[in-house]
């Protein structure tokens, strides 16, 4: 309110720098009236501008024409076509310029000038028609003094107003419109910086899902063969010590594994950057397939090995969940399947996919509702755009079948 207080204390010494003689003091009272309604035009917009348009109808009607501080009418029509929509501010011009088209033809009918209206005249001279009497006698007229009545165009007044009210009109729908497209671009803005987020968000949950994921799968295989381990040291302890001492060697081992597995996916997820214990090594993959056979076979559980097609290199995504899913089968086969199971890993090549079949000849069930190893796995494998089918084998025991997308690498 503070800017339009001073909008009106401008318009206000213009007035009094533009006016000639003493202004009477119904002049100072519309003056004051319609300086009112540009002071509260931004909170009050139509109140203010049916305040300046009556200050101004009574103005024009008793003691002054149209002069400077008729721009206040102007500022409000700027000002109700800025704030509201289209539709209210078309239909308060229309009312205005209907009060003035209304004012023009009640005065025109009766032959009267409008009231604080400027009006256009001009004479009209017919050369060719006139006789040399007429032309005598228009120019003894002129010679007296009297000249040839003007003709009057009662509504060319009402062309000029109703101009320089569109036209504010026009000014103030344009800030509005702009107003509105800046408003949709700040919007549009935001909901680009919090899609931003909540797909940062999302980011975040994903990985933390993959690094509980690699945790269990190193944690779990690690445990399992380390319970294993103890359990047939601690049956032989005293019959075999050596036996035993075997045991507690490849416990120490798979601890050690276990721990260099855990630190590299720490390191790989964004830890501190260094040195994994045991040195660097690069993430698992069938590669390593062998060397888990030969541990889970240490653990006492025959471990079968079938590969059909022509093996060919494969995405590192795919590798290391390939990799994981067979870990995790044969956990599971030597957690849950007795003693005596035997297991047999069967890789499948094919141009566009890999399958996996894990299968053993267990007696107990090992797909657990409750347990994290197996539902982890077909997480790995959906995130691929693989599938993951765990239960029962054809030939009894437990089967875990996946097929995971290559990307025609063979």
């Amino acid at each position: 309110m503070v800017h339009d207080a001073v909008l009106a204390a401008t318009v206000l010494a213009a007035c009094l720098v533009a006016v000639g003689s003493h202004p009477s003091p119904v002049w100072w009272a519309t003056v004051a009236a319609g300086l009112a309604a540009v002071t509260v035009r931004r909170r009050w917009p139509l109140p203010a501008l049916v305040l300046a348009v009556t200050a101004a109808g009574v103005r024009l009607a008793t003691v002054a024409p149209v002069s400077l501080v008729d721009v206040t009418v102007l500022i409000c029509v700027y000002t109700v076509a800025a704030r509201y929509d289209r539709g209210r501010s078309l239909a308060a011009l229309a009312v205005l310029l209907l009060a003035l088209g209304g004012w023009t033809a009640f005065h025109s009918a009766y032959g009267r000038p409008v009231p604080g209206i400027p009006r256009l005249a001009f004479h009209v001279i017919e050369r060719g028609d006139a006789g040399p009497g007429d032309q005598r006698r228009d120019a003894a007229r002129t010679v007296r003094g009297k000249p040839p009545a003007p003709a009057d165009v009662p509504w060319a007044g009402l062309f000029v107003v109703g101009s320089a009210l569109v036209v504010a009109w026009a000014f103030g729908s344009t800030a509005r419109g702009r107003r509105e497209h800046l408003a949709h671009l700040r919007e549009r803005a935001e909901h680009l910086e919090r899609d931003r987020d909540q797909r940062a968000a999302l980011a975040v949950a994903a990985e933390r899902g993959r690094i509980s994921r690699e945790m269990h799968d190193v944690v779990a295989h690690g445990l399992a063969m380390i319970v294993i381990q103890a359990q047939g040291g601690a049956a032989s302890l005293d019959a075999e010590p050596a036996q035993t001492r075997a045991a507690l060697d490849a416990i120490v081992s798979v601890g050690r594994a276990a721990l260099a597995d855990m630190r590299l996916v720490v390191d790989a997820l964004g830890g501190d950057g260094g040195e994994p214990v045991g040195g660097w090594r690069p993430p698992p993959g069938l590669a390593q397939l062998p060397a888990l056979i030969d541990s889970v076979e240490r653990a006492g559980t025959p471990v079968r090995l079938r590969i059909d097609g022509t093996p060919a290199p494969l995405p590192s995504a795919v590798d290391l969940s390939a990799y994981r899913v067979v870990q995790e089968a044969l956990t599971n086969t030597m957690k849950h399947a007795g003693r005596g199971a035997r297991a047999e890993v069967v890789l499948t090549y094919r141009p566009d996919t890999l399958l996996l079949e894990v299968s053993d000849d267990g007696t107990a069930c090992t797909d657990t509702p409750g347990g994290n190893g197996l539902r982890g796995m077909r997480e790995r494998v959906r995130l691929l755009g693989g599938r993951a089918s765990t239960g029962r084998a054809p030939t009894g025991g437990f089967q875990v079948r996946a097929v995971l997308p290559t990307g025609g690498c063979s």
